[in-house]
């Protein structure tokens, strides 16, 4: 079994897959009988019985259960589940909302299919159709962050870390230079001495311990402002830990509750510098994740950060990877995750603001939602992989991530489609091919081209001298832009001429012409069939169609003289073919 309801107090024992156990305590005050049968059912719930699997699924269970034996009471039931009535069951789900009236639902369910004790018409209530059905139709999909908006989160909560990273190495060199604060005094350093060896404190406990009262203690210990101190840079509190899990979600992607809930037992070393990260996500079994080095490095200084925290936390919390300490209550581990409230107090804290300039609506999904949308997608190419989590369906996927882009990104992509439209459209024009009479009556015979490549006088004189001539041709404009930034000189290759519509192929150019289809030749024997059409295959199309415009006895000719070797071209070192 794995989970058992036990007295004295009323709770619930639970163990789940990862290792880990709970005990969670029932509320009992106004209606014990309802909160034990509906917790009977909860266990029912429970894997393995159930696909309930986390300790924070559970204690939302729990508090439904509390939230709905409480009203009942105040409807005026004060029996269990068999004395519930239809009128006043329906009255209590009209008023629910719709998670806690699912959980409600199934937890009497369950409980009726092992003792059977609900009345027919409550039965036939609680298997029907919610009251508060959850409305996806008319859900919107949560947007990225802005750039900005995005780049600012990453920054602040660097900083923070930085800043509380940097306090706590000050807070060991100060413990090394400190003593017993009893005999030697109140300072920082033999503060920081203390706490190293027994734990947090304040200003009471410290001062229980040498016979004071809270206010002797308050008072003789210059307020308490060193105490705190040294015992929020020794133990990170939730500030801290909120920062550290925000910026781990900006590096890895991984849901909110998957980062919630990790233990240390979680994180595996593969090798010196790799990191395999295993995550429960909610609706899905155990998945798992390589970090990237960033995010490797973020965990390692967690790591070590939070390294005094486990020695005076029990195993069950040491185990748990978020751990933290609230100065207020000396002694007390905190290991779940960080409830929303604090997290808006966190963002007000440190002044992040969205686009519209007020303080930053914190949602965890919605950075799962950036990363995804700000991630490199260029190692996807040519991979099996087809979709950003296997466990989304085609349309999830692109409802939710892929058409999920802010307003520059959608720019971006908008003007990425224009230039490719374009290209497309210059590509299908036709080579130009000119003989030397057309090359020395260009302007007059040939008004059309002179039009469409913006020639004036000066270009012109300088394609008929040859100034303007690249590896296989005659650039119409160098400057054009076309493949690189405009008004620099063109970064392309030399193949890529072939398809630019801005070439103009003369005869003097059949030699060159001749070479690059033997580099394609010997690119062919070295490359598979596959990868050379993806590279290669619509230049040597072109080349093909180009060269069949030339006069055969010349083309014979020069081919006589072609050596069918990289030194001809002019490669990088890693395009040459021996």
């Amino acid at each position: 079994m794995a989970a058992q309801l036990r007295e004295d107090p009323a709770r619930l024992v639970c163990w789940f897959t990862r290792g880990t156990t709970a005990t969670i305590e029932l509320p009992e005050q106004e209606n014990p009988q309802l909160v034990r049968d509906m917790a009977t059912g909860l266990i029912g719930l429970i894997h393995p019985h159930g696909r309930v699997d986390a300790e924070t699924t559970v204690k939302e269970f729990v508090r439904a259960i509390r939230l709905f034996s409480t009203a009942m009471a105040e409807r005026g039931h004060l029996g269990g589940a068999a004395e519930l009535t239809r009128p006043a069951l329906v009255e209590q789900l009209w008023a629910t909302g719709h998670s806690h009236e699912s959980m409600i639902r199934r937890m009497l369910a369950v409980f009726d299919q092992d003792t059977h004790a609900l009345r027919p018409e409550v039965r036939e209530l609680v298997g029907g159709r919610a009251y508060n059905p959850r409305r996806r139709r008319d859900s919107k999909p949560l947007l990225p962050y802005d750039e900005r908006v995005w780049s600012r989160l990453q920054q602040v909560c660097r900083a923070e870390i930085q800043e509380a990273w940097a306090q706590f190495r000050q807070a060991r060199a100060a413990a090394e230079q400190g003593g017993d604060p009893y005999q030697h005094g109140w300072s920082y350093e033999n503060l920081c001495w203390w706490m190293l060896r027994h734990g947090p404190e304040n200003a009471v406990s410290l001062g229980q311990r040498a016979g004071w009262t809270p206010t002797m203690a308050y008072y003789r210990m210059g307020r308490g402002g060193e105490i705190q101190r040294a015992c929020t840079a020794l133990f990170p509190s939730a500030s801290v830990v909120i920062a550290y899990q925000l910026l781990f979600g900006a590096y890895t992607g991984i849901v909110p509750d998957g980062i919630a809930d990790l233990g240390v037992e979680d994180l595996e070393w593969a090798g010196d510098a790799a990191m395999l990260v295993n995550y429960l996500k909610g609706r899905t079994a155990e998945e798992s994740v390589t970090l990237s080095p960033r995010a490797v490095r973020l965990v390692e200084r967690w790591l070590e950060h939070s390294s005094v925290s486990r020695r005076f936390a029990d195993l069950t919390e040491a185990a748990e990877l978020w751990l933290r300490h609230d100065y207020t209550h000396v002694g007390v581990w905190r290991t779940g995750p960080s409830v929303h409230d604090s997290i808006q107090r966190w963002v007000i804290r440190t002044g992040l603001q969205d686009t519209d300039g007020k303080p930053l609506r914190m949602h965890r999904h919605r950075i799962r939602t950036s990363f995804e949308s700000h991630r490199d997608r260029k190692s996807w190419f040519g991979s099996a992989r087809g979709r950003i989590d296997p466990n989304h369906s085609p349309r999830v996927e692109g409802d939710h991530y892929l058409t999920a882009a802010t307003p520059a990104q959608k720019d971006a992509l908008e003007t990425i489609v224009e230039e490719a439209q374009g290209d497309l459209l210059r590509k299908a024009l036709p080579p130009t091919l000119l003989s030397d009479d057309d090359l020395a009556q260009l302007a007059d015979n040939l008004p059309g081209l002179v039009s469409r490549l913006g020639l004036d006088a000066a270009a012109i004189a300088e394609l008929v001298g040859g100034q303007r001539d690249v590896f296989v041709a005659a650039c119409a404009d160098p400057l054009a832009g076309l493949h690189g930034p405009k008004g620099k000189p063109c970064p392309a290759r030399p193949w890529v001429c072939l398809l630019c519509p801005l070439a103009l192929f003369a005869p003097r150019h059949a030699a060159n012409l001749l070479r690059m289809k033997a580099f394609f030749a010997r690119q062919w024997q070295q490359m598979p069939a596959a990868q050379f059409m993806a590279v290669f295959g619509p230049y040597a199309h072109r080349i093909e169609q180009i060269l069949t415009s030339y006069d055969p006895a010349e083309l014979a000719r020069l081919a006589t003289v072609i050596t069918d070797t990289d030194d001809e071209i002019p490669l990088h070192p890693e395009e040459r073919t021996a």
